[in-house]
């Protein structure tokens, strides 16, 4: 092609952008820029503000902060399927092009970009990005690098950056600072997934293979760099002191020390050990035994640590055995409301747990999205539709309640309604155990992979086993687990799901219909209603908060009056130890303890 063939070439090129661009405005109606967007409504906290309402601005700077974590790593690309990546890349080293104030459900303001512009319908969305960000190496980040980031992490990335940017059916590029995204799909939240879609620099992958494990410092525009890595052993970030983002808003009070620290253990008992001895300096705590008992040592006794539970007012993680409702066994709804029955959590938490931990009930468990004691009102039934007719009463005032055992062990009452139950869905005790009407055992297998599992699933079994319910446990490894997890190949497992104050797409990969079947998707259940869709698909719909909220209480509902898990239970909150010379901002975030807000006292 000769030179005047390709300059009419981009002539034309630049013809079709331009008219593409003027079709563009002349169809949708754009918002102006602004400096933030929230997923409902307007971001609370104004252009002007001045930092984040959970953090301490004056906090004392320098300093390292030394955690003590179990396991291993082999690369630091927490981005890619392969390998297992470093705690705290993506956290210390990347940036996006919007950060979170995680005070709000769910509301972004400007990072990377110093503003943001959504078109009423949400299907066009622009950012413009600061002139003064750059990455580590003193490099510009630039609109080359946003397009790189997304193509990248799409097609080599792991599968939820697929699902997501997937989604995204145009990306313009008027100049180096500017980024148009489009889409036809209308999804809501889109925009705000790419606001906080981690940005890789073009030029430091230039010639790497991103999608292969790497030991090799990668290069972010975060406040730290990858300053060491000995490999399953530490890995150790250090403040770049070029940070080019040190005086936004958005950062003051964050990213006060001048190293954080990540030294990995076998086990949790040893890192526990590290952090009595002072090699760490925080530490937060998941075993209720440990918390009840174990910190009785000298440091605890003189007061030079301090123990707390931080509140959290986000939803607690929705955990519990699941039902596979793929199986014959549970398909039938009284079953497993009689299964959830028998699980005698007072007892376990009284004799397992020194009494730390509360039921936890539904999947947005003490949040302002349950549906628990909240009587479905005119816009949830109107989401609800049909399914409202066939919900029971206690579901739809909101008055039901897990049951209660008198945590003995053996609640021969509780029992009996057990048995009342399974007897109206064709089980009967006699000498050959629990059977149907053609002699069959009720038997089934729970599927586990730790210690931790396998003593409550025992103890579940030994209450089973008490109505002649063969429940056997079997212990499997983390490959197996994964495998069986993928496949639905079990008939019960331990399962969590951890929700935010902002669910979004997650949830029909969670428990959408196209789960029971496709594999690989977290409907461990198999839940397969017409109206849970329904109910996610209003949430996903929803344009103000009230909406939203009524969507999300009416899934909760439905789930929980399906019976798809014997629930578990929770902490309430967090359990924080740290040493005294670790100090901490008044406020936390909703969702708890933030490790980004700490200092070191001088």
């Amino acid at each position: 092609m000769n030179c005047c063939s390709l300059a009419r070439m981009n002539t034309i090129r630049a013809i079709a952008c331009i008219a593409a661009a003027s079709w563009l405005v002349a169809t949708t109606a754009f918002a102006a820029p602004q400096h933030g967007i929230a997923m409902h409504g307007a971001p609370a906290l104004p252009q002007d503000f001045k930092q984040l309402p959970y953090v301490n601005p004056d906090a004392p700077q320098g300093g390292q902060l030394r955690q003590a974590v179990t396991g291993s790593f082999d690369s630091v690309n927490p981005f890619i399927v392969k390998g297992s990546a470093a705690i705290g890349v993506r956290t210390y080293v990347f940036e996006s092009l919007l950060g979170r104030n995680w005070a709000e459900p769910f509301s972004l303001y400007g990072l990377l970009a110093e503003s943001i512009g959504v078109s009423d319908d949400r299907q066009s969305f622009t950012f413009k990005l600061r002139p003064e960000a750059k990455f580590s190496d003193g490099t510009p980040v630039t609109a080359a690098d946003v397009v790189f980031s997304m193509e990248t992490l799409r097609d080599k990335g792991r599968p939820n950056f697929k699902n997501s940017y997937s989604k995204v059916t145009s990306i313009e590029t008027p100049d180096d600072r500017t980024v148009i995204f489009g889409q036809v799909s209308g999804d809501r939240e889109l925009p705000l997934i790419v606001g906080v879609m981690p940005i890789l620099s073009k030029a430091f992958w230039q010639n790497k293979t991103f999608d292969a494990t790497t030991l090799d410092a990668i290069t972010g525009s975060g406040p730290y760099v990858i300053a060491e890595v000995k490999p399953g052993e530490a890995i150790v970030y250090r403040k770049n002191p070029d940070y080019w983002g040190k005086d936004l808003a958005l950062q003051k009070g964050l990213w006060n020390f001048a190293e954080v620290r990540f030294d990995y253990y076998r086990d949790a008992n040893s890192a526990f050990e590290a952090f009595k001895t002072g090699q760490a300096d925080v530490r937060t705590e998941g075993d209720p035994i440990r918390w009840a008992t174990g910190y009785d040592f000298p440091a605890v006794k003189d007061g030079k640590i301090t123990l707390e539970t931080i509140e959290q007012k986000s939803p607690a993680p929705a955990s519990g055995f699941a039902f596979n409702t793929r199986r014959k066994m549970f398909e039938d709804v009284r079953v497993r409301e009689a299964l959830v029955m028998a699980f005698d959590f007072e007892w376990a938490n009284a004799n397992l747990f020194s009494k730390a931990y509360r039921r936890t009930y539904g999947y947005f468990s003490g949040s302002e999205l349950s549906s628990m004691g909240k009587p479905a009102d005119d816009r949830e039934r109107a989401v609800l539709g049909e399914a409202a007719t066939r919900l029971r009463p206690d579901f739809l005032d909101g008055t039901y309640r897990l049951p209660v055992s008198d945590g003995s062990g053996r609640d021969r009452k509780m029992l009996r309604k057990v048995v009342g139950l399974l007897g109206e869905a064709g089980w009967s005790v006699t000498d050959n155990g629990l059977t149907n009407a053609a002699g069959e055992q009720f038997a089934f297998t729970i599927s586990v992979q730790t210690k931790d599992q396998e003593k409550i699933a025992l103890h579940y079994q030994r209450t089973l086993s008490a109505i002649g319910i063969k429940a056997d446990v079997r212990v499997v490894d983390s490959a197996q687990f994964a495998s069986i997890q993928k496949t639905y190949d079990y008939d019960m497992i331990p399962a969590t799901w951890f929700n935010s104050l902002s669910p979004g797409n997650e949830q029909m990969l969670y428990f959408g219909s196209g789960g029971r079947t496709a594999e690989g998707t977290r409907n461990y259940p198999g839940i397969a209603d017409p109206a849970v869709d329904a109910a996610i698909t209003a949430m996903l719909n929803a344009k103000s908060r009230e909406d939203f909220a009524a969507a999300v209480r009416a899934e909760d509902r439905l789930l929980v009056s399906g019976f798809y898990m014997v629930p578990f239970y929770d902490a309430g909150g967090q359990w924080v130890a740290r040493w005294n010379y670790i100090g901490r901002p008044d406020h936390q975030p909703l969702a708890g303890f933030e490790a980004t807000t700490l200092w070191r006292n001088p």
